[in-house]
């Protein structure tokens, strides 16, 4: 794999017109209005696939996005390592907050990426770092340097709860067997500090509604008489955590997964700026849990947050009502051992009972997913390990993410097999947020570093 920084040199415009190409395509599952190009971006991947070297394609239908599956099986007696990635994007909202828009995708140099970063909608979530593995594939196919076979699992509903992945994934068992699960949908601590996400956070995701009156009301005639939805709704919500951040829903933390100090000790290696993380967001000071710190609040502790909250009038100048409804959407970020089923219902039970009688509370789940804990005394994570040393000269650090992947779980019960999570994006690249980007060097970097991956996962199961 000597040639493998030419082959990228001489093939980096052609690999970044086409990632441009690809973030074009407005590809939102959680907004119907958009179904035309969810399906247009699963035909732009499957023949993406097909030019990189899949000798077999194909787009699976589900009930819902369909999935595109793609093999190259050189040799059934040698490994195979199945890729999943996704082709749907978060909403862009607000789209105010944009600087440039987000489905015409454009280079601009920041401080963090002084070789430009590529700003759109899906950028590092998770279109580009999904991307990156059909280049890798193309490079080692071209070249001759393919040492394993290869599958593919793409999927258009991430976003959304991968609902059409659960239900493809049991049925498809044989196709997708594997000796080991890629994923690059999370990130590393920096550009000069390579890292594997080991564990992943869960999750929860509810909606809420509160009901009082049969229409919406003059707050002149009838305020101070009839309950307000939108006062009960925030007191509720104010009421689910304690003076200390704590969660106050009955059973929450019953099997929270509690780390040694040892293992706290070896998080805290993983170096952190406390200044450089508040500057970064403009905040004055940092708020959570207490007893932790930042960065064990944010991956080994469970959370909960209002993703949204409304009701009333919120339009342009002023409208004295009381409205008959309010609503807001929750998310609960959950660690190993938590089910995402029992949290939800220890929510629902919850929130139903602190409710007013004045009121009707609603609730309503969405999705959800389990977390999970990857070992690090496997082949694969020494293969993985092995290729950050490569491409970076360093050995990356094992760090546990916030963030959730839900499917992962669910791919070791129904595939038996074990993932690994070689992300390259930074978080400051504003996934989910507006201007969300992916630094250039790091989409090439992860061209680089992946067919490595292969090369020493192939070596390891000898």
């Amino acid at each position: 794999m000597n040639n493998i920084q030419s082959y990228i040199k001489d093939n980096k415009e052609r690999f970044l017109n086409e990632l441009v190409d690809l973030l074009k395509i407005p590809s939102v599952s959680a907004d119907s209005a958009y179904k035309k190009d969810v399906l247009l971006t699963a035909d732009f991947v499957l023949n993406s696939l097909k030019k990189a070297g899949c000798d077999n394609v194909e787009m699976c239908e589900t009930p819902g996005y369909p999935i595109i599956y793609g093999e190259k099986i050189i040799d059934k007696s040698l490994p195979t390592v199945l890729v999943y990635g996704h082709y749907d994007v978060q909403p862009a909202d607000p789209i105010e907050l944009w600087t440039s828009p987000p489905f015409e995708p454009v280079i601009k140099k920041t401080e963090t990426h002084p070789e430009g970063a590529i700003f759109a909608r899906g950028a590092c979530d998770d279109k580009g770092q999904m991307y990156m593995h059909v280049k890798a594939l193309e490079y080692m196919t071209s070249t001759g340097n393919l040492p394993c076979n290869v599958k593919f699992m793409i999927e258009g509903e991430e976003e959304v709860g991968s609902e059409s992945l659960a239900w493809f994934v049991p049925r498809n068992k044989e196709k997708l067997a594997n000796d080991v699960i890629l994923i690059s949908d999370t990130g590393m601590i920096a550009n000069d500090i390579p890292s594997i996400t080991t564990g992943l956070r869960g999750l929860s995701y509810v909606e809420v509604e509160v009901t009082g009156p049969n229409r919406d009301l003059h707050s002149g005639l009838y305020g101070g008489a009839v309950a307000n939805p939108i006062n009960i709704l925030t007191k509720m919500i104010a009421s689910l955590h304690d003076e200390n951040n704590h969660i106050t829903i009955p059973g929450f933390y019953d099997n929270v997964e509690e780390l040694s100090t040892e293992e706290r000790a070896e998080m805290a290696k993983a170096p952190f700026s406390l200044d450089k993380y508040k500057d970064a967001l403009k905040i004055d000071e940092v708020h959570g849990e207490e007893g932790y710190s930042t960065n064990e609040r944010n991956s080994i502790r469970p959370t909960l947050d209002v993703n949204g909250i409304w009701g009333g009038y919120i339009g342009e100048g002023a409208k004295t009502v009381i409205a008959s409804k309010a609503f807001a959407k929750i998310s609960m970020r959950l660690v190993p051992n938590q089910d995402w089923r029992n949290i939800t219902e220890l929510f629902k039970n919850h929130f139903e009972s602190i409710g007013s009688k004045s009121v009707t509370v609603k609730v309503t789940p969405h999705h959800g997913g389990q977390g999970y804990v990857t070992p690090t005394n496997n082949i694969a994570y020494q293969a993985a390990s092995q290729a950050y040393e490569t491409s970076f000269g360093k050995t990356p650090i094992p760090q546990r993410s916030g963030g959730s992947i839900p499917i992962v779980a669910l791919f070791e019960q129904e595939l038996k097999s074990k993932t690994i999570l070689m992300g390259f994006g930074l978080d400051s690249d504003a996934i989910h947020s507006p201007n969300e980007h992916f630094g250039v060097w790091n989409y090439l970097k992860g061209i680089e570093t992946i067919p490595y991956f292969y090369k020493y996962f192939t070596e390891l199961s000898k």
